[in-house]
């Protein structure tokens, strides 16, 4: 894997350049992370944001980060949080945020579900969200504590108007072979991320590209009660826009209901696709999988062998990832 000096310099190099719609710089930036591995754009999901900094109305800087900003000045007034809103309520200071997307990158070695590098690379832009001080409050409605200044319930919300430019912002680089063994490891059970990989690997989805042509990994980190990190990760498709929920009914069967599944199929560019869509919990609701082990039971063979052993195992053994 990448060592960390490396990986320093990629963030570097990120950051230096501006964002453009294809991503072009930013590409040629990854491909020359590891020899002989092409990275493609695979998707991008927005709509998140962080808390941002201080500015005055005319634009001046004061602080990068609100949070230490205002800790710093309420420990100068003593803790004393009517002090602190009285001193500012009649300053024209700003908060902003910083609106974000993730973009996601894809490069496979290897011809395993799980040989492939996967880049995150944010995109950020800082934005006017709020005032500090509500300018209209009285006395009795300023903030009581800390955490009410930051993460005001009504808060004296601004037009988000641009305050920098889009940047760069470099997230991780994972190699997703290590990281699925860090995700069963963590979980200190059997995580169904090994077992979806394991069914890919032997399914007909295999003849329409990589694993990674269809599919990022979404990887959140926490700590459990006993401070132990844990890694747990979801599935995102990256056909998702082209996605429709199945149109299902109780009596849904035969013609029909093998008609749904290959339209779902083609939709997605692979075949076997509802039924990963159902083990990723989306777009396959599970009535359609017990829909069609009717079917099946009832002697309906419009499924390829490998798909029926697929449905057999999850209702003998039902799993989401």
């Amino acid at each position: 894997m990448t060592d960390e000096a490396t990986l320093l310099g990629l963030a570097a190099e990120i950051g230096k350049i501006p964002p453009r719609p294809h991503h072009s710089a930013l590409l040629e930036i990854a491909n020359r992370i590891r020899p002989g591995c092409t990275f493609r754009y695979a998707l991008s999901r927005g709509g998140w944001y962080r808390p941002g900094g201080i500015i005055k109305a005319d634009g001046t800087r004061i602080a990068d980060n609100v949070e230490a900003w205002a800790r710093a000045d309420l420990a100068a007034c003593d803790g004393d949080m009517h002090e602190f809103a009285e001193r500012h309520a009649g300053s024209d200071l700003l908060v902003t945020r910083h609106t974000g997307r993730t973009h996601y990158f894809v490069a496979a070695y290897g011809p395993a579900p799980a040989d492939f590098l996967q880049l995150e690379v944010e995109e950020l832009q800082e934005v006017l969200d709020r005032k500090l001080i509500d300018t209209g409050s009285l006395p009795e409605d300023f903030p009581g504590d800390l955490q009410e200044l930051i993460e005001p319930v009504a808060p004296d919300v601004l037009e988000a108007q641009p305050v920098g430019a889009p940047r760069y912002c470099f997230r991780r680089l994972i190699d997703m072979r290590q990281t699925v063994a860090k995700v069963s490891l963590a979980n200190g059970r059997t995580d169904g991320l090994p077992r979806f990989l394991s069914e890919w690997s032997h399914s007909s989805a295999t003849v329409r590209g990589h694993f990674s042509d269809h599919w990022i990994v979404a990887l959140r980190e926490h700590q459990d009660r006993y401070r132990n990190p844990v890694i747990s990760a979801s599935l995102i498709s990256c056909h998702a826009r082209d996605l429709k929920p199945f149109q299902w009914n109780i009596e849904l069967s035969g013609v029909p209901m093998s008609a749904q599944l290959q339209a779902f199929d083609r939709a997605a560019g692979y075949p076997s696709a509802w039924y990963f869509h159902l083990v990723a919990g989306t777009f396959t609701p599970p009535k359609i999988a017990y829909a069609v082990m009717r079917d099946l039971d009832a002697d309906f063979h419009y499924l390829p062998d490998t798909e029926t052993a697929l449905l057999r195992g999850w209702a003998a053994s039902p799993y989401s990832v």
